[in-house]
């Protein structure tokens, strides 16, 4: 049977932005990521990230680099007994034919194949109108922008809800 998933983005959504984040001492959880995940889980959704990390790239850090810090982060989670199904990441740079590279759905449709993933009951939760688009085009109708990361242009968004932080997606997804 086809599940519900939360789908988020990590830089800006979960963690506060920081350029090319790949160590520990510079990853500072935005506040209210745990009670928000709490919050999903309780309503029967599965949460999975999708993160484009083109500092692999970019060769600002390796992709040990990337894993060492995504383990780090899932115990941080484990620990106040979140569980994230899945993480999916584009390690590509921008200028890269990738199909994986938000905003393409590449990440989307992988998740959706490993999990089988219900697109129309999921959410999108990201801080980049690329987020957007790519959940849009993966089959997710609800989206959500957060003003927590990057600068958003709201008059031309295609997102459904916009907020300022996860902290607020809990009035948002109620079932």
């Amino acid at each position: 049977m086809p599940i519900k998933t939360i789908f988020l983005d990590r830089d800006g959504v979960i963690n506060k932005e920081v350029n090319y984040l790949h160590r520990m001492e510079d990853f500072e959880f935005i506040e209210g990521i745990f009670e928000a995940c709490k919050h999903f889980l309780k309503l029967g959704y599965k949460i999975i990230i999708v993160t484009n990390q083109s500092g692999i790239a970019r060769g600002h850090f390796k992709e040990n680099d990337y894993h060492n810090l995504s383990n780090w982060m899932l115990k941080q989670f484990q620990k106040r007994s979140i569980e994230i199904l899945d993480i999916f990441y584009c390690p590509h740079g921008p200028e890269s034919d990738c199909n994986c590279r938000k905003p393409k759905p590449g990440m989307f449709f992988k998740a959706q194949d490993k999990h089988d993933i219900n697109m129309t009951n999921s959410w999108l939760i990201g801080d980049k109108e690329d987020d957007i688009i790519a959940g849009i085009s993966s089959g997710i109708l609800n989206t959500i922008l957060v003003r927590s990361g990057h600068k958003i242009n709201e008059s031309s968004t295609k997102a459904k809800f916009i907020i300022n932080s996860i902290q607020d997606s809990n009035n948002i997804i109620s079932n």
